[in-house]
C-alpha cells in the first residue's frame, strides 16, 4: 500500500495534489489546523482511504508529536512507497527588514522551515528500518533564487529548503540509499497565497502592481494543473536526487 502525507493539504496545491493521488488509490493523510471540507466528504463516502491530522505546523513540539505518530503508523505497515509532500507555507510577514513583526517571523520560520527538516528527519529515520522507499517533495519557489523587495524572510526560508534538499539529497546518494528528494518550485497560481501578496502595501512590497496584474490579466495557473505535474515527478521512476523542478520545465 502506498501513502501519501501531505502537509497544508487544507487548500491550494495541498488539497489539489490530495485529491489526485486519492484518485489514483494512495493512502492520503493530511496534515493541517484545518480540514478541507471536499477531502472530509470524500472519507465520509466510505473510501477508507483518507485521514486528517490537526498540527500546528508552526509549533515544533506539535510538530514532533504528530509527525512522530504518523511517522510509526505507515512505516510499521509494509508499502511500497511512502510520498512526503511538504507544501505547507506561507508569505508573512511582507514587509522590509528593520520592520518585521518578530513573532510572525518566528512562525513563518517554523512552518516553511523548520517543520520540513523535522518531518523529513523523523521520516528518513523511520524509514531505514523499513523496507519501504520514501520519496520527499519541498515546495519551493522563484523567491528561494532570488532577492524580492518586502520578502526577505520568505526568500530566505526558500532558499534554505533548496539547500536542505540538495544536501539530503547527496548524503542519501553518498550511502546508496533508494529513498528520493526532491524541491518543486510550482510558479504561480490562484491560491490564497496571491490574495496575501496582493493585499500588502507598496512601501512593504514594491511588486506589488505587477502581481495584481498577474490576476487581471490570467496569468494565474490553477492549483489543479501545478499539481498534476507536481504528481508525475512524484511518482516518477527517474526523479533526479536533488533537483529542484520547475513548474515551466514540466508543461
Amino acid at each position: 500500500m502506498a501513502y501519501a502525507i501531505i502537509t497544508g493539504a487544507s487548500k491550494g496545491l495541498g488539497a489539489a495534489a490530495a485529491k489526485q493521488l486519492l484518485s489514483e488509490g494512495l493512502k492520503v493523510i493530511s496534515v493541517s489546523r484545518s480540514e478541507n471540507v471536499d477531502l472530509k466528504e470524500i472519507d465520509q463516502k466510505g473510501s477508507g482511504e483518507y485521514t486528517h491530522y490537526s498540527c500546528d505546523l508552526g509549533s515544533p513540539s506539535e510538530v514532533k508529536s504528530v509527525f512522530t505518530k504518523i511517522a510509526g503508523m505507515v512505516f510499521q505497515e509494509r508499502g511500497e512507497e511512502v510520498y512526503l509532500i511538504n507544501n505547507a507555507g506561507m508569505v508573512d510577514p511582507i514587509e522590509t527588514a528593520g520592520n518585521l513583526d518578530v513573532e510572525k517571523t518566528e512562525t513563518h520560520v517554523n512552518v516553511n522551515l523548520l517543520s520540513p527538516m523535522i518531518i523529513s528527519n523523523l521520516f528518513l529515520n523511520k524509514a531505514d528500518t523499513s523496507d519501504a522507499r520514501l520519496v520527499i517533495a519541498n515546495i519551493s519557489s522563484g523567491a528561494g533564487s532570488r532577492p524580492v523587495h518586502g520578502w526577505s524572510i520568505y526568500c530566505s526560508t526558500k532558499a534554505a529548503i533548496n539547500m536542505f534538499t540538495q544536501t539530503t539529497a547527496l548524503e542519501l546518494d553518498n550511502r546508496k540509499s533508494h529513498h528520493r528528494v526532491f524541491a518543486f518550485s510550482p510558479g504561480i497560481m490562484d491560491t490564497d497565497m496571491q490574495s496575501t501578496i496582493r493585499s500588502s502595501s507598496k512601501s512593504a512590497f514594491n511588486d506589488i502592481e505587477t502581481f495584481k496584474n498577474y490576476k487581471e490579466e490570467g496569468k494565474l495557473r490553477d492549483a489543479e494543473t501545478v499539481a498534476g505535474a507536481l504528481v508525475n515527478v512524484l511518482k516518477s521512476d527517474e526523479i533526479e536526487n536533488g533537483k529542484i523542478y520547475q513548474i515551466n520545465d514540466l508543461l
